[in-house]
């Protein structure tokens, strides 16, 4: 019996020890996960693909962005596909472009250092509402991409993710400094607070100042972290402005729809917006834009608080002035309303109106206004060599893109525009333009000048 209870010793024993071995090579191949994988579980997944952001089609936000970054889609909806941000489009950028961080959009959205991205702004520093990601995340980041952002294999030191270096450190906010009198207005939103884990969405009318017609070729505004635009409007009729200096929130304290503020957003014409935390727009030579004397503003501002404790939110604008003499080319607010429509109940209806110019047009910036029920907003070209040309689109409607063209677009006199917006009547009834939420709205907000 011995040799019999000798084997089965040694068996178990080197069954047990085939098991450590094992477990140990087990530990060691799960210690040795692919870089993307990392990327995924350290940056993508708790600071991105969280509800309400970019977690799956459902997010109240993915009409914008039109991301979901959970673990099952990210790479393939990332690495070389085209950004909806319409800046990032233009300037060639891709979501994730293999072994080029500079015209890659995830870098510029997490790296707050803007030398890196040659001046230039696409949007604001993500997460939005969250602390930015450390020295490390960033560099790990870049790092996967310049080595060609491979979905599979250890490419970069995992130890950067321990990094724990904050990369932004934020000063106190300093309001932009004050033109010189003679030079320009300032116009602030003082400081308010944003509720944790919440979203604030506000308006004030506040005066500009200006006693007189006043010419403006450049427009700044600078923002606390955290903001999600900036919008200044002027007013269609001025017998229905809301009152000066008051806060007027777009939800209410429980999420719920404040209905007066909605009813005082359709008296609404855009005068500037951004989308980045700072923003400086000088108009093109020898032109301005007229702020007629006694002009007052309603300034919006959006926020996002992600944290479990309030935080800060603030806006300042200065608007400088040029002397009425040095003005060739008075600039004007475009607004092109299309107000003849019906929705059919229950129904997908795209709507599409041309507006032609009779004089020459140089158009400077574009933005879109519908309700809820606006699914889709495209702007082309009417005429000539670029008949067709879509040179806008926008699909969140609560917060249109705001594009700003470094060229102009020049349209002769029998050219124009063309809106053509996707409407999904979800509603029982039949749904036309009106002022009310319950009504629907088609408009081009934009600059020009003739």
């Amino acid at each position: 019996m011995r040799p019999v209870l000798f084997t089965a010793l040694a068996a178990s024993a080197l069954l047990i020890n085939a098991c450590q071995t094992g477990k140990e090579a087990g530990e060691t191949a799960s210690a040795e996960k692919s870089s993307f994988t990392l990327l995924q579980e350290r940056i993508l997944t708790p600071t991105c693909a969280t509800a309400g952001c970019h977690a799956s089609d459902k997010d109240p936000s993915f009409a914008q962005h039109g991301l979901v970054l959970s673990a099952a889609v990210a790479y393939t909806n990332l690495v070389n596909v085209q950004p909806r941000n319409s800046a990032a489009k233009t300037d060639g950028l891709m979501r994730v472009k293999p072994f080029t961080s500079a015209q890659s959009l995830l870098f510029h959205k997490f790296d707050p250092n803007p030398a890196h991205h040659g001046g230039k702004q696409y949007g604001s520093l993500m997460p939005l509402g969250m602390d930015p990601l450390s020295v490390g995340q960033v560099e790990f980041v870049r790092r996967w991409i310049e080595a060609g952002a491979p979905r599979q294999g250890s490419v970069v030191d995992a130890s950067l993710l321990d990094d724990k270096t904050p990369s932004v450190t934020y000063a106190p906010f300093e309001v932009l400094p004050k033109p010189a009198v003679e030079q320009g207005f300032q116009m602030n939103l003082p400081q308010f607070s944003v509720a944790p884990n919440f979203e604030r969405e506000l308006f004030m009318r506040r005066s500009v100042g200006n006693a007189t017609d006043v010419y403006v070729n450049r427009i700044q505004v600078k923002m606390r972290p955290n903001s999600h635009h900036f919008v200044a409007y002027g007013f269609k009729d001025q017998a229905l402005v809301p009152p000066m200096d008051q806060v007027r929130d777009l939800r209410n304290p429980d999420g719920s729809a404040n209905l007066l503020t909605y009813l005082s957003m359709q008296n609404h014409i855009f005068v500037a917006g951004t989308q980045t935390p700072t923003y400086d727009y000088t108009f093109p030579a020898g032109s301005a834009l007229l702020i007629p004397a006694n002009t007052s503003l309603d300034l919006n501002s959006h926020y996002v608080n992600k944290t479990g404790a309030p935080l800060p939110g603030e806006v300042s604008m200065n608007l400088y002035t040029v002397d009425k003499a040095k003005v060739v080319n008075v600039v004007k607010t475009l607004n092109e309303a299309n107000t003849n429509f019906s929705l059919p109940a229950g129904q997908r209806r795209t709507i599409t109106k041309d507006f032609i110019y009779t004089k020459p047009r140089m158009i400077l910036a574009l933005t879109s206004h519908t309700h809820k029920l606006g699914e889709k907003f495209v702007i082309k070209i009417k005429g000539g060599a670029r008949n067709g040309e879509v040179i806008y689109t926008n699909t969140d409607w609560e917060h249109p893109q705001i594009v700003t063209f470094t060229t102009p677009i020049a349209l002769k006199a029998g050219e124009g525009l063309t809106s053509e917006v996707t409407y999904f009547n979800n509603t029982n009834r039949t749904v036309g333009f009106g002022l009310t939420s319950e009504d629907e709205m088609n408009i081009i907000f934009g600059y020009y000048f003739e």
